[in-house]
């Protein structure tokens, strides 16, 4: 009784009579249609069983770009830790060999200078323990140079392990500023700020049904060779039997300049005719639902132009993301003498006369058009222009 009245949810109540649940519950309804591609361009396939595994380090430098940042970052410190690490005991072992960590030899020093070893030179100086060899490991490898520990010339494999250490700390250097720098600046970084409207609207254009979406760009850096393309992915079989999951068929695409490429200097409705050679022919509002097994994927590629990384964004309308018979408001304005786009209108549409048929039965059935009103004409409002007065300059009588 109190999930009935809405104090408590129904799926917290355990205990519910069989005969208390209506008959179109009991079975539960089909679940909405998986997407390929998500909103946020994000890709909805999940990789596994994949049993050559060693692929992946043989491009290092991509696969560390490809880690979370906790796990580049646990990566790095490690690798300098193991190198610190490492060293510390190749120069231990050095001032072990050479006898730099025996007690009578550090007690031999010159009475006429204090701190000067008199008939014993160390490979390297101050190094008592492991501590002392693993600090100055440290030293050595990020160029600290406290001045109290320092290689002299008495051991010629010191020197050498010194050029290794360096070489070696500057590789792991190098490493780790360029993977910095990639995952910093990531394409889809700079893809944040391209937005598509949430639905994607059909509806009549020049007397033809057409698929139609809305694409802005929030930075005033502009994409340079800006191109965008579409895919329809749906489940499909062949003639023989085939059956191909996720079939990706690509569609042609139209935009006020022509072509693929655009200028997106400000929002643009990028459209696609429905014609006979489109995957969305045989579409009509009754196919427009959660059960339907279509989604239609938008690709946008360019250029960045302030650093000319290439960048690439993507999002997908899935059936019922699709509303038939709306057009997107205008949302473009001349004010003071410049445009304004109002990005709060973005996704914004109306209602507009579209015909309930598919584009082939529009096609083969000219007279439907002939029923449909047509909606009024948007009108363009003159700006007001004052004249100035026109002044003629005559010659003055003498």
């Amino acid at each position: 009784m109190l999930s009935r009245k809405g104090i408590i949810p129904e799926e917290y109540v355990l205990t519910r009579l069989a005969e208390d649940v209506p008959d179109h519950v009991r079975y539960r309804a089909r679940e909405r249609r998986a997407r390929f591609v998500g909103k946020n361009g994000a890709c909805n396939v999940a990789h596994k069983n994949i049993r050559e595994q060693g692929r992946f380090l043989q491009d290092v430098f991509t696969t560390l770009v490809d880690l979370k940042w906790p796990h580049t970052l646990l990566i790095f410190t490690m690798s300098f830790l193991c190198s610190w690490l490492l060293f510390g005991m190749v120069w231990w072992l050095i001032a072990f060999a050479h006898g730099d960590l025996d007690h009578s030899t550090r007690l031999q020093r010159d009475p006429r200078e204090a701190g000067t070893p008199a008939g014993f030179v160390p490979c390297v100086t101050s190094i008592h323990s492991f501590t002392s060899a693993f600090l100055f490991s440290i030293e050595v490898q990020v160029t600290i140079g406290f001045g109290g520990r320092m290689v002299t010339e008495e051991c010629p494999a010191a020197i050498l392990v010194l050029i290794v250490q360096n070489i070696v700390g500057l590789v792991i250097n190098a490493i780790m500023l360029g993977c910095i720098f990639m995952k910093t600046s990531q394409a889809h970084r700079r893809a944040e700020t391209l937005i598509f409207s949430k639905h994607a609207v059909i509806a009549l254009r020049e007397g033809k049904l057409c698929f139609m979406l809305r694409v802005g760009d929030l930075r005033k850096s502009m994409i340079i060779s800006a191109t965008i393309r579409m895919q329809v992915v749906k489940k499909t079989a062949s003639l023989e039997g085939e059956v191909v999951p996720l079939n990706q068929i690509d569609i042609q695409m139209e935009n006020p300049v022509g072509g693929n490429s655009i200028f997106l200097v400000s929002p643009l409705i990028i459209y696609h005719v429905i014609d006979k050679n489109s995957p969305l022919y045989d579409i009509s509002p009754v196919n427009l639902h959660h059960h339907e097994d279509l989604e239609i994927i938008v690709i946008l590629e360019g250029v960045v132009e302030t650093t000319g990384i290439t960048t690439q964004a993507r999002t997908s309308y899935l059936a019922d993301e699709i509303l038939w018979g709306q057009r997107f408001v205008p949302i473009v304005a001349e004010e003071d003498g410049r445009y304004s786009v109002d990005y709060s209108k973005f996704g914004n549409t109306v209602k507009v006369p579209t015909p309930s048929c598919t584009a082939r039965q529009l096609e083969e059935d000219k007279s439907i058009m002939d029923t449909m009103p047509l909606s009024p004409k948007g009108t363009i409002r003159k700006r007001s222009v004052k004249l100035k007065p026109k002044f003629t300059v005559s010659d003055e009588p003498s």
